[in-house]
């Protein structure tokens, strides 16, 4: 017995020797960061910012990867289910992590059970978007011409149940239009039919929204920050025009698989703060509307389990629900 006990320990001890010796190694082959929306989005965007210096950083190619459908889940349930080590990622979003588990009754996936938290790496407000042939330039001309006309002003988004589904659905909730939903792949089909007049509203990102605004693509009304935002100066908030209280800002992040080692982890958010902190990084976000908000493994963590009941409540409040 005292023989097996021993084999056993040494067993034991070469394990975790040899686990030390991998992770003391990492990263020695590419990193993958899957996305659970089609490129040319939002995200996309973001993760191009971000991989670009986080492979100089780490020393190792970072590649992306497009894993769309169901409002991310497609994405997220490809990385759960990823080897626990460090080398396949997640970029997310509020949808993803936080308005999935409130508005899908069955869900695959548990945010703070399958996924490793590693950084937040940007906090990042919506802009309320038209075709420009609607005739409003104002939010509130919006609202007298969408109350008119109830039941024929459609809405895109990037999918049923994220940020860009419920930011709406709380809009209407606030100022009792009745819009109808259509939902897409991803934002960027999204945009083509909002520029091409299909869908007459949206709510997105402002990246992509300032860069179409300023093309003359699709007029921005206002922005669900409780501040203005640089990327777009001139548009004012949602609470500025009347409709009090409303404020929806969302947030991107990197999750490994639940179970990743903690000094993988420990090196993956040191080398996201160290991408943070590079003055051309940061001063790209802030043109681009986003504001670099970083937040290492535990306190993204801390962050994640305050945003969900956060959420759920604005969930049930709205009355949207998907199966």
């Amino acid at each position: 017995m005292r023989s097996k006990s021993l084999v056993s320990a040494l067993i034991a001890a070469a394990l975790l020797a040899a686990s030390t010796l991998v992770s003391a190694a990492f990263p020695d082959k590419p990193v993958k960061v899957i996305i659970g929306f089609p490129a040319g989005g939002p995200l996309d965007q973001h993760a191009r910012l971000i991989t670009d210096k986080l492979q100089a950083v780490l020393g190792q190619p970072v590649l992306i990867d497009y894993k769309s459908g169901a409002g991310g889940t497609v994405g997220a349930q490809e990385v759960m289910k990823a080897p626990a080590d460090g080398y396949t990622l997640m970029l997310a979003n509020t949808g993803v992590m936080v308005i999935n588990p409130a508005i899908y009754s069955k869900l695959p996936y548990a945010t703070l059970r399958d996924f490793t938290p590693i950084a937040r790496t940007a906090m990042q407000p919506l802009a309320l978007l038209v075709n420009p042939k609607v005739p409003a330039n104002t939010l509130k001309e919006f609202v007298d011409y969408t109350r008119a006309r109830p039941g024929q002003i459609n809405y895109g988004s990037a999918g049923n149940g994220g940020i860009s589904h419920l930011a709406p659905e709380m809009f209407k909730a606030a100022t009792g239009l009745f819009m109808v939903h259509i939902p897409y792949r991803g934002s960027a089909p999204a945009f083509t039919d909002l520029m091409g007049g299909q869908v007459q509203f949206m709510a997105e990102s402002i990246p992509q929204a300032a860069a179409y605004h300023k093309q003359g693509k699709v007029r921005a009304l206002a922005v669900t920050s409780r501040e203005r935002n640089p990327a777009l100066p001139d548009v004012p908030t949602v609470m500025e025009t009347g409709i009090k209280n409303f404020e929806v800002v969302g947030f991107y992040g990197f999750l490994a698989p639940a179970g990743t080692p903690k000094d993988v982890v420990a090196k993956l958010s040191d080398a996201f703060r160290q991408v943070l902190a590079l003055p051309e990084v940061r001063n790209r976000m802030i043109t681009q509307g986003a504001d670099p908000a970083f937040l290492g493994a535990d306190e993204f963590a801390k962050y994640l389990a305050a945003e969900m009941p956060r959420w759920a409540d604005a969930v049930g409040k709205s009355g949207a629900k998907l199966d």
